[in-house]
């Protein structure tokens, strides 16, 4: 079985270790596939600077095929961020650089390629949007990920994005559960196979329109050893299809309320590791500290 992550590339600028590591919805999902046992590959655009370069390398190493992808003049994508009490904060970003400015079009070679994966994932942060009616056409099933921001939540957005998607992540540990159980319903009834909401420690629950399952999440046995939480709703999304996945799911053969218990468990599995993995997936290298000084001066006042 083979998963393809669709669209966003980034680099995760820790300034409080001074370290920047690789990461990316589309990136973290294709890698954490692979690190559940599936065939995996990377599909989108590098940039031509050093930290494209960094970026390709780390995904490769990792075991992820990023031969189809393109590098295109421009900066990279950066989003800094920081550590309190093993959560991840995020203090900005540079809006994705030419990753998201210039994304791939898909053509008829590249449709061909990506038909030969039994899932593709793309997300909010890739500017795939205008491409998701082209997967929908094709056999292999599409996840996307609509994230926790406002702005993809409404009518307008949802009606972009859900009548192309077999299953659509919306991250809702902001949300008290009725709100949460109505946000999935909304987003099946605009077209979406199956919905699943990722609600931190409250656990998860999918919605296909019939029926509603849900499951808690995995305590920590010792939140002392937590690194930090980065990457834990990817890996969550990963633990997810991989189990429908292995257990037959295509658009023919939705799955069952039993299998969709079996994969929140399994997402579940999957987050928990997560908190003791660096980042999104490691690789890091120390980080460019005179482009953030003033991001370091403010953490030193700070404390």
């Amino acid at each position: 079985m083979r998963v393809l992550g669709f669209g966003d590339n980034i680099v995760d600028r820790f300034v409080d270790r001074g370290i920047d590591y690789p990461g990316g919805n589309s990136v973290n999902v294709a890698v954490y596939a692979r690190r559940l046992g599936l065939e995996a590959a990377y599909l989108g655009v590098f940039a031509d600077d050093p930290l494209g370069r960094f970026l390709r390398e780390a995904i490769a190493d990792s075991g992820v095929a990023v031969d189809r992808c393109v590098v295109r003049e421009g900066e990279s994508g950066v989003s800094t961020l920081r550590v309190d009490a093993g959560d991840r904060v995020f203090l900005g970003w540079n809006g994705g650089g030419v990753t998201v400015r210039e994304p791939l079009v898909l053509d008829s070679a590249l449709l061909a390629y990506v038909s030969s994966f039994d899932l593709v994932h793309s997300s909010v942060y890739s500017g795939s949007e205008g491409e998701l009616p082209k997967l929908a056409g094709l056999d292999t099933l599409t996840s996307f990920d609509l994230s926790s921001e406002e702005e993809f939540r409404t009518p307008d957005y949802l009606d972009r994005v859900c009548p192309h998607a077999d299953l659509v992540l919306l991250s809702c540990s902001h949300l008290d559960e009725a709100a949460t159980r109505d946000l999935l319903a909304q987003a099946v009834h605009r077209g979406a196979g199956l919905a699943l909401a990722t609600r931190g420690a409250e656990g998860a629950i999918a919605h296909d329109g019939r029926t509603t399952v849900a499951a808690p999440a995995r305590p920590l046995d010792d939140e002392t050893s937590v690194v930090d939480t980065m990457g834990c709703g990817d890996a969550f999304l990963a633990g997810f299809v991989v189990s429908l996945l292995r257990a037959g799911w295509t658009r023919a053969a939705p799955p069952d309320s039993r299998l969709l218990e079996c994969a929140l468990h399994a997402g579940a599995d999957a987050a928990h590791d997560q908190c003791f993995t660096e980042a999104a997936f490691g690789h890091g290298r120390p980080g460019d500290r005179p482009a953030v000084s003033s991001m370091w001066t403010a953490i030193d006042e700070e404390k």
